[in-house]
Order: structure tokens, then sequence, then C-alpha cells
């Protein structure tokens, strides 16, 4: 969902490897304006389900439906609704995997807190429990993401900070609880998303009330004890971000820390390597742009797939994802657009292999081949309709997906809905292109 961003009073310098302020917020979202409270009751008052929310479990996808659910080739293998799982109104979604004992968990994001759902059996999932918003901050975005068996959990709410979570907790618990963070970071309150790479060690908060919105950046190499590492703040705002150790087709910047971030009205790309002084690369725009949303970069990383949230509801059409080449990162292309012949509005997506998985709000879990990716063309590979009553451009529905479990099972979260557990059924084949060896270390900065 797009990001509100908090004004403050205060005037502060913005500096490389400095907090500063937010920029302006977009009137229609600033909940201190009447145009803002408007557009948040008007927002809520489209969480409503629309179809029973009752449990179910091992329905295979035939004649286009499972137990209602319009589908292809993608089978539910459970589905827990929010009053099994915490209750109230659902959010982001992320995946863990124990590497002890390779179970699998969910851990669901929901307005007043985090969600922990042992899915291992993907049939029979099991409740572990929740993890409250921090001081009881309730927020319609959360977000979350892993590292060394650790959960980062963000919410778009003023004070709420990082709760850091120990995963390994969960083990051997086969009992809901009420669970407490082990860590809080402070030196942000509210932030929009959290991204992080994996390969450095390195969190990333973004719309948050400092760095202008953009991105704050957090060590946490050891999880327990975050330290703040710099700010990347001249493009102001970013809505959600991807930070890789480069290895693409851009040798200029093999070996790189490259994020690649969706700030509203472009894809701008910057070097992240050196935190103290981070290095704008580009600012990318492209026709038809409404808001610039999010997305993720193909496994070989020569491609960005990007969604933009409003562009469906503002100018008509299926849900459209902008297919950018970045064979060259200081000058990417939009070398074409997939449009669905539904016309929800998209919200989320991540890439696996040969397939991008999206979360489309009303059309729910769509996933497309990226077999010929390099022509600028995606074709539908599959899909699982969570909202069955409507494909229409709304914020109703399908809000995130995880697919990197090692099972090949998927979890989406339904704002109203719950948890699913789906099994897409997919031919498994090469990417588009060959994958580039990861350097071993980054270069000294």
């Amino acid at each position: 969902m797009r990001g509100r961003r908090t004004t403050i009073g205060v005037a502060l310098v913005v500096l490389a490897g400095t907090l500063a302020a937010p920029t302006a917020p977009s009137v229609a979202h600033d909940p201190d304006t009447p145009a803002g409270r408007e557009s948040a009751v008007a927002f809520m008052a489209q969480r409503e389900p629309t179809q029973s929310l009752a449990p179910l479990a091992a329905v295979s996808c035939s004649g286009g439906q499972a137990s209602g659910y319009p589908c292809r080739n993608v089978d539910l293998l459970a589905f827990m609704p929010l009053s099994q799982i915490g209750g109230s109104q659902g959010n982001d979604i992320w995946g863990w995997t124990d590497p002890t004992n390779r179970k699998e968990y969910a851990l669901v994001g929901r307005r007043n807190g985090t969600s922990f759902v042992d899915v291992t059996n993907p049939t029979a999932p099991v409740y572990l429990g929740n993890l409250p918003a921090y001081q009881n901050r309730t927020a319609i975005w959360r977000d979350i993401k892993v590292y060394r068996d650790h959960a980062f959990i963000v919410a778009d709410v003023s004070g709420h900070g990082m709760q850091v979570f120990d995963l390994t907790r969960l083990r051997g618990v086969t009992t809901p609880r009420t669970w407490t963070a082990d860590t809080h970071y402070n030196r942000f309150g509210n932030s929009h998303n959290i991204a992080i790479n994996e390969q450095t060690g390195f969190a990333y908060a973004v719309g948050s009330n400092t760095c202008s919105g953009g991105l704050h950046m957090v060590n946490i190499a050891t999880p327990k004890a975050p330290a703040y590492a710099g700010c990347v703040s001249g493009d102001g705002y970013t809505h959600d971000t991807q930070c890789v150790v480069y290895r693409g087709p851009d040798s200029a910047y093999t070996g790189r820390e490259i994020c690649v971030s969706s700030n509203e009205d472009t894809v701008t790309i910057v070097d992240v390597t050196s935190k103290s002084s981070p290095r704008q690369l580009v600012k990318a725009s492209y026709s038809g742009r409404q808001y610039t949303h999010q997305g993720w970069l193909t496994e070989n990383q020569r491609y960005f797939l990007l969604d933009d949230e409003l562009d469906e509801s503002r100018a008509g059409g299926g849900t459209k994802t902008f297919v950018f080449d970045l064979y060259d990162l200081d000058a990417p292309r939009h070398i074409g657009t997939y449009t669905s012949s539904a016309a929800a509005t998209d919200h989320n997506q991540y890439v696996k292999g040969s397939y991008s998985y999206q979360a489309n709000y009303r059309a729910g879990l769509r996933i497309l081949d990226l077999r010929n990716v390099g022509s600028g063309t995606l074709t539908e590979a599959g899909y699982f309709d969570i909202y069955p009553s409507s494909n229409t451009a709304s914020m109703n529905g399908a809000w995130s997906v995880y697919p990197y479990f090692p099972s090949g099972n998927v979890v989406v979260s339904g704002i109203e809905q719950g948890l699913f557990v789906l099994r897409p059924n997919l031919p498994t084949v090469a990417a588009e292109a060959e994958p580039v060896v990861i350097p071993a270390r980054l270069p000294a900065a």
C-alpha cells in the first residue's frame, strides 16, 4: 500500500550518512490533512471479507476452482482465517526455514502484531502465537524480513521502530503463546518497509521518518545488536527496495552492493557499498507511471520487474508489470509491459527461478513465466484468486506472497482473509539467462 509520511516541524540538514527529516508527504495520503483522513477512512472501509472464512485444507485445483476459489495450476493446501491466527487485519508475510530440521514457518503481519505459523505440514498448519506490536502501536502497514534466524519487523506508525525476534525460540513449540521481542531498535519511528541483504548483513528501512524517507541503513551482522550505518536521502522517499551484491552484466559494478528502489515516480539505483558515502547512479522514469511501488530483480540481475500500484485505478486496463533492462546500471531501459486479463491493482512480487510470484490484491496470487523476459514479454503460468467476488482495481485481498520455501509451497497473506498455503504445479525450467558467479566478498570501499 502506498506510504504515508510523517510531517515534522524541524528542518534537518540532509547529508549522506546523517539522519534527515522526511520530504513533504503526498496530500492525499497525509493523515494530518482532511484529504488524508478521508483517504484513510475510505481505505479501511474496503476491508470487508466477501466469502466464508472457514478453515480449509487439501483442495486440488480442478475445473478452474478450489473450494470456490478460482485457480489455475495452483492447489490449496490449507487456509487459516485471521480469527485463528491472532485476529485483526492482515498485511505483509515472510517465511523462515529452520536450518537444523528444515521446518518451515510463515511469519504473518497483522495490524496489531506478527503471527508465527508452522507450515511444515502444509495441510495442517499450526499457529504458534503472536508477537504484539511494539507498545501496542497498531498499523495498517507492517513489514517483515529474516536474517540469521531472526525476524526484523517494522510498522508504518509513529514510535514503533524495529522489533528483532529470535526465531529459534519457536523450536519445540506446539501451542500458541504471546511472545516478546529480543531487541528493539529505535533510531527511526515509523518505517513503511524493510529490506535485508543477506550476503552483507545490512537491513534497509524505507519510508521512515528519517533519511528524508530514503534508505535508513542498519548493520545487523549481530542480529540482537543492530547498529545504525548510514542514510540514503538524495532522492527522498523510498517506498520499497531490493539490495544485492551485484553480479549482473554491468562489469563496472561487479561485487558492489547495489539497491534498486521504487521511489514513487522513478526506479532509483544507488551504490551503497560505502555506507558513509552512498552514490546514486540513476533515476529512471517510464511512460504510464502513477505510483512506482515495488519490484524485484530476475535471478541473473539483468532485468527488473516493477509494479505500479495506482496505474490501474487511475488509467484503467489490466494489471501491468513493467520490465526494465539493467544491462547498463547507469541507463536502465523500459523494454516491455505485461498486461494481465485481470484489472486488479498490483501490490508485491518476488522472483524465484523463472517465475515471478505476484500478490495482486483482488486478483490474488498471479504467477508469471519469465523465460522470454529478454524480449520484454511475460506470460501467465498460474493463479489462485483469494478474492473471488471481484478482480477490479481496489485494495482488498492478497497483500503479499512468500515463494522461497525449499518445499516449493507458497504462502499468501490476505488482508481480510488470513493465511493461504498453496502449491503451484509449474514446470521446472531454466531462467532466461545463465547466472553469474557471486563474488566471495565485497571489495574494500
